[in-house]
């Protein structure tokens, strides 16, 4: 494909972990890149020369964080400036911690809710013309949590539940020339702080394929979502090896 007819993707969170290895997995896929990041700008540029180097042209890196309502449209400008189309944005940024119940605190909600709901629904927004054009797609990464309680994370939990009701809202509401999608990913990339390992190993057990996924299991639901479903919105596909019927 030719500059200008390549599909152009918009990933948030793009930089590392798993929104990294969904950012190879579509450009070797043949579509062009935005690569947003907040903080972690060397492994953005890093991933944009490895992904450049296999491609020219087909990479931006964007930096903005994603709790600053005004900078997103900037996003979509930006993006649509420099490739003059959108094709699919996917919402991939995400804060996580614990916020017992006895301790949190407003700024923690206004943090959660803000990269796992509200920047989600507002980018979307500005994105919407764009995507119009295109007959586009949205694919939110959600978490099997948000149908779940997980222990001493309520607000991430509602912040994920807030996602997913998003997410069937959107596709009711920009059917039929937009379709959203959500991908609810189990255990394939534990915390960057670390999980114990007997916790580790309680939770594969409970798992009905016994073993841990991997960042590539939740690429290929996302390049699926995009490229090979035209006929599927308004679903939350569970990435999970079954944990879901069991947590």
């Amino acid at each position: 494909m030719e500059p200008l007819n390549r599909p152009v993707v918009l990933i948030t969170g793009a930089a590392k972990r798993v929104g990294a290895v969904i950012a190879r997995t579509l450009h070797a896929a043949g579509y062009d890149l935005v690569l947003h990041c907040r903080h972690s700008t060397a492994e953005a540029d890093t991933l944009a020369t490895e992904l450049s180097a296999q491609r020219a042209n087909s990479t931006l890196v964007l930096h903005a964080d994603l709790a600053d309502l005004s900078a997103l449209p900037t996003l979509i400008d930006t993006t649509l400036s420099h490739y003059g189309r959108l094709d699919a944005l996917i919402n991939n940024a995400s804060a996580f911690y614990p916020t017992p119940m006895e301790t949190a605190t407003p700024a923690q909600w206004n943090e959660l809710f803000a990269s796992n709901a509200q920047a989600p629904f507002f980018l979307a927004q500005a994105a919407l013309p764009a995507l119009r054009s295109a007959r586009g797609t949205i694919v939110n990464l959600v978490d099997i949590y948000a149908e779940h309680a997980l222990a001493q994370h309520p607000i991430y939990v509602m912040a994920k539940a807030a996602l997913s009701a998003m997410t069937r809202c959107l596709a009711l509401d920009l059917g039929p020339e937009i379709r959203v999608n959500g991908v609810a990913p189990g255990a394939v990339m534990w915390p960057s702080d670390g999980k114990p390992y007997a916790d580790q190993e309680a939770m594969l057990a409970r798992t009905p394929l016994k073993r841990a996924g991997a960042p590539q299991d939740v690429a290929s639901a996302v390049l699926w979502l995009l490229r090979d479903a035209p006929f599927v919105t308004g679903q939350i596909i569970r990435v999970d090896g079954g944990r879901s019927v069991t947590v």
